[in-house]
């Protein structure tokens, strides 16, 4: 029996912006899509997952380096409150969020870009995206070895 396909978004949430990747129906590669200013981002957020009809949606969870929750992870909970607390769009399927751990993303994704030899200064209109690729990718590959949603799926009675 084939896996069922559908869309899963990864969302890289900063103070100041809102990087967003998807991933193909097969779950296979994650490709960024866009940088939202974070005080937009909830709403055009939702309009792109009634867009691409995804299902789900992989929130990166900023973890210290010591694994305790900061400041970080209550900004992106916050965030995904604000999303599930919009109207909801006639065409938007349900879909469900999973926090996962992005604790060297953003570092990650820095070095990701001097390495293909992008100046340092040019990096900030598409850092948060490349670290919502490498969020999405990390959970595409846990799905694809573990045959389950990675992370910890993110609900309102669960602030942490």
């Amino acid at each position: 029996m084939m896996p069922r396909r559908f869309v899963r978004i990864g969302v890289d949430v900063g103070d100041a912006r809102v990087g967003v990747a998807r991933s193909d129906a097969d779950g296979l590669l994650a490709t960024p899509v866009d940088t939202f200013p974070r005080e937009e981002a909830a709403p055009k957020l939702q309009a792109l997952i009634a867009e691409l009809g995804a299902e789900r949606l992989y929130v990166g969870k900023p973890r210290l380096l010591s694994g305790e929750c900061g400041t970080a992870v209550e900004k992106a909970h916050a965030f995904i409150a604000e999303l599930a607390e919009l109207e909801p769009i006639e065409l938007e399927p349900e879909y469900d969020v999973y926090l996962v751990d992005e604790r060297m993303s953003t570092v990650s994704a820095h070095r990701a870009l001097s390495d293909s030899g992008r100046r340092h200064r040019t990096h900030r209109p598409v850092i948060d995206q490349v670290a919502a690729v490498m969020i999405l990718q990390t959970a595409l590959d846990f799905e694809r070895a573990r045959g389950a949603a990675a992370g910890e799926p993110w609900s309102y009675s669960d602030p942490q």
